[in-house]
């Protein structure tokens, strides 16, 4: 019976997918009769219990070391980012957010909070900089076997935030000798310069080995000013005024009537500053970076020793570091949202002020009387606001595995420190500049000239630390419980302990609200996780078999939850594997949403009453003041899935794979945005209490009061499709060929219209891969495509306007030398495509979807001893 469910295990190996993203290995191919003797248990993500059957009851894909290399990516991060599987795109380093240097991946759309990225099997820390997501920049390339990807929930496994899937990355193990890498590549705009490069050396005897290395990647800065489809910014922090009204008990409201006399913008003499009608726009993309500098070092090393021959120890050691520069427009700063009696405006009889008679910058033709004003300004002359941020991560573990009679245990500890250090320059001290411009000191008409001393006694330095660590205890063991006559009934259970230390402190004037163009708040806190887990294995019969598990998880600051789960494979004939499964998930809420201090935000809506009130179109987008909360009472969301699917094998050659997805999300967690909390106060709709909307007499919004809350439902829906291909040509080479789709059905929130082809929810991403081998060369095709979306959805939900779909073509010629070396030479994007110019998010393009690096040729070389 054994050698039967073998065989069936080696023929589906194939459609299986043992490379199913970029590329296959030549051994996924090796012949069913080398290779019976050879098949053991192996363990596959999504599920703890070992086995021969590859095609497995859930849908895992996976991306060999080959087929990174074939890729052309030279980062984890890169390489996750562009699968099918991130359908509407994630986060990368940005210039001007708070989570500069990050790079996250989001399964399914769901979001990076809602993906969880393993590493060997345990939980990749959480970024200092966003405490609810992974960044994917501390796994360095140089150390990774493989890739798994499960999409599908995992939380009966591996607890919290496995709503929308799992990666895992499988590091090297059993490497002898040594290797050396190094590559560069250049895309066609200026900047974005990358670099990248490895250092791998690994020995093994009878009953030890060592793997040691260290890795390093990296890409320059690009600025927004250098890419073709560049165009001025306008934004009103530039050099204006409004005036305001003052109620009974002395509190302003703005009127967000904007001017500025020809002496404040013209006269400034800096082609930054420059008439729009009746006010002044600053030219903020001329200055500021699209994407921020990225600079990614690890060294690592993975060691194992057999005592016996039951049990082993191991160790694991990973340091890395990244750093990142990113440089945003100066600091800006206005008066208009600082309705106390208290606030230092600009007065009446100020040298400032262009209703004074007595002013150098008085204008008559304002037909104002003498009043005092708010100001909106660009303080230009104090240069750029440039952040330095640098983030490492010591991740150490130690454990053991063995057998104690017939069941195999584990046992690890593990512990990481994950810090972070932010320094910001060119910042402005809110108290000195308001004072400054009040009494004249600081002249808007000739902010150039001010002196030296002026200015720096108005400039400040900011500083972010942050904090996520990590303390983890777990054990495990995998036994049979007996046996039947369709085969052995086998079980898993295991236990988890992690304690979790956040910070993220900021420094005293940016928490106080005292820094102009940047804004804080501090958060911080611990909480203890233990978890406990099961997982049997049941053969119904030789070719139908089912899988039960289950995982409570206690926190220690908001409850616990239980996750169940249910699986089945059934293997009606040799070629064919039907498999099913229904489960249920949590996502925690994080640490930030529970213990955020209040932190203001200058956000963008659009709301009538405030674009009337400025004298612009009714449906205009302003920028108002934000007060960002947290949710001490968050509880966690819950998920409910299941999905439906099947491999086969039509040929030798050929093999198919389809899976069919469904997943709801209750009790969601989700940030209210200040557009949506407008929206539904003007509506009646239910909102938190703590979130508020504020208006001045004329209606203009003044402040809303934001943050996270459990609101509602999310649903969605889709196929996934992989067609696997390999032919022979005998002397002539073979040819092997790859193609994944990701196809959404549905995307929906609280039962409401299907979200599908809306602006950056494309319904279907595609990627086909094409390598041909041909004596000691090996020539890649790989297309990737993601669908076309509306341009803009109207009021009643109809489709408005047209972004088309974006298709690039990556190619690749490697060559594998006599002297065990192997040059790569390739193109990302090698027909220079730019992506959908359709604004959005306030960018030119989805940042997150889409690149706008265009053509990017690169050159690899790798050496083996």
């Amino acid at each position: 019976m054994l050698n039967n469910k073998v065989s069936k295990a080696v023929r589906l190996a194939i459609a299986f997918g043992a490379v199913s993203t970029a590329a296959f290995s030549a051994n996924s191919f090796a012949a069913e009769e080398d290779s019976v003797e050879k098949v053991e248990r192996i363990e596959v993500t999504g599920s703890r219990i070992k086995r021969v059957d590859m095609a497995g009851d859930l849908p895992v894909t996976v991306i060999d070391r080959a087929a990174i290399e074939l890729s052309g990516e030279t980062s984890v991060a890169d390489l996750l980012r562009n699968t099918t599987f991130n359908s509407l795109g994630s986060f990368r380093p940005q210039s001007g957010s708070s989570a500069q240097g990050a790079t996250t991946v989001s399964l399914r759309g769901l979001g990076s909070d809602r993906s969880l990225v393993l590493v060997d099997g345990r939980r990749l820390p959480k970024s200092t900089l966003t405490g609810s997501s992974q960044d994917l920049n501390f796994i360095p390339m140089a150390a990774v076997e493989r890739v798994e990807i499960l999409t599908d929930g995992a939380s009966a496994l591996y607890g919290s935030d496995a709503i929308g899937g799992v990666i895992n990355v499988i590091l090297r193990k059993d490497f002898n000798g040594a290797e050396v890498t190094l590559g560069s590549g250049r895309i066609e705009h200026e900047g974005g310069d990358r670099e990248n490069g490895s250092v791998l050396f690994g020995a093994s005897s009878d009953n030890a080995s060592v793997l040691a290395g260290a890795s390093w990647s990296g890409r320059d800065i690009v600025y927004a000013r250098d890419f073709p489809w560049y165009s001025p910014g306008g934004s009103v922090y530039s050099n204006n005024f409004t005036t305001f009204t003052t109620d009974d008990e002395g509190n302003r409201a703005s009127n967000f009537d904007f001017f500025s006399p020809e002496s404040t913008c013209e006269g400034v003499g800096n082609e930054n500053f420059y008439r729009i009608g009746s006010r002044c726009g600053f030219n903020f993309a001329a200055v500021s970076a699209d994407e921020a500098s990225i600079k990614n070092r690890s060294a690592f090393v993975k060691a194992t020793y057999e005592v016996n021959e039951d049990w082993s120890i191991f160790t694991n050691i990973n340091i890395a570091q990244t750093k990142s520069f990113g440089r945003y427009a100066p600091g800006l700063d206005t008066t208009a949202y600082d309705a106390a009696s208290s606030t230092v405006y600009i007065s009446e009889d100020s040298p400032n002020n262009p209703t004074n008679p007595n002013s150098p910058i008085y204008d008559a033709s304002l037909g104002l009387e003498q009043q005092g004003l708010d100001y909106w300004h660009r303080f230009a002359a104090l240069g750029n606001r440039d952040n330095n941020l640098s983030s490492e991560l010591k991740d150490i573990s130690f454990g053991t595995t063995g057998m104690i009679g017939n069941v195999s245990v584990e046992a690890g500890v593990r512990k990481t420190l994950n810090e972070s250090n932010n320094i910001g320059s060119g910042y402005i001290l809110r108290s000195t500049a308001r004072q400054y411009i009040d009494d004249g000191t600081y002249m808007l008409n000739d902010p150039f000239g001010a002196s030296d001393e002026v200015k720096s006694a108005m400039t400040v330095t900011t500083s972010r630390v942050g904090k996520f660590n990590q303390e983890e205890f777990y054990a495990n063991a995998a036994f049979d419980i007996m046996e039947t006559d369709a085969g052995a009934i086998q079980a898993f259970v295991g236990f988890e302990y992690r304690s979790e230390d956040y910070a993220d402190k900021y420094d005293s004037l940016s928490e106080a609200g005292q820094v102009g163009g940047s804004s804080g708040s501090s958060a911080g806190g611990d909480r203890s996780v233990r978890g406990l887990f099961f997982e049997a294995l049941v053969p119904v019969s030789e070719e139908f078999e089912l899988n039960f598990a289950g995982r409570y998880d206690d926190y220690s600051d908001y409850g616990s939850d239980f996750s169940p789960k249910v699986s089945a494979r059934y293997n009606p004939i040799d070629d064919l594997v039907l498999r099913a499964s229904w489960g249920k998930g949590f996502r925690a809420p994080s640490l930030p949403d529970l213990t955020q201090q209040p932190a203001e935000s200058a956000d963008s809506v659009s709301d009538e009453a405030t674009c009337l009130a400025i004298g612009e179109a009714a449906d205009c987008s302003s920028q108002i003041n934000a007060l960002v909360i947290a949710n001490p009472g968050l509880q966690s969301e819950q998920s409910d899935q299941y999905s439906l699917g099947a491999v086969y094998q039509l040929t030798d050659a050929i093999s198919f794979e389809v899976d069919y997805y469904n997943i709801e999300i209750t009790n969601r967690i989700r940030a209210f945005s200040s557009q949506s909390i407008i929206d539904a106060r003007l509506r009646g709709d239910s909102v938190p209490e703590a979130f508020t909307v504020s208006r001045s007499p004329n209606g203009a919004v003044t402040q809303v009061v934001r943050g996270f809350g459990n609101d509602g439902s999310l649903e969605t829906s889709g196929i996934d499709f992989k067609a696997n291909s390999m032919f022979e040509f005998g002397d002539m080479g073979s040819l092997r060929t790859n193609l994944n789709v990701s196809h959404i059905v549905d995307y929906s929130t609280d039962g409401g219209r299907n979200f599908v082809d809306d602006p950056g929810v494309p319904q279907m991403r595609v990627s086909l891969s094409n390598v041909y081998s041909f004596s000691d060369f090996d020539f890649t095709w790989n297309l990737s495509l993601i669908d076309s979306q509306c341009e803009d959805i109207t009021a009643d939900g109809e489709c408005e306007g047209h972004i088309p779909s974006w298709v690039t073509h990556d190619l690749q010629v490697a060559y594998s030398t006599p002297w065990n070396g192997k040059v790569s030479f390739g193109a990302q994007n090698a027909f220079g495509k730019e992506p959908p110019l359709f604004a959005y998010d306030g960018r030119d393009y989805n940042f997150n979807l889409y690149s706008g690096f265009g053509r990017t040729m690169y050159l690899n070389f790798k050496q083996s001893f």
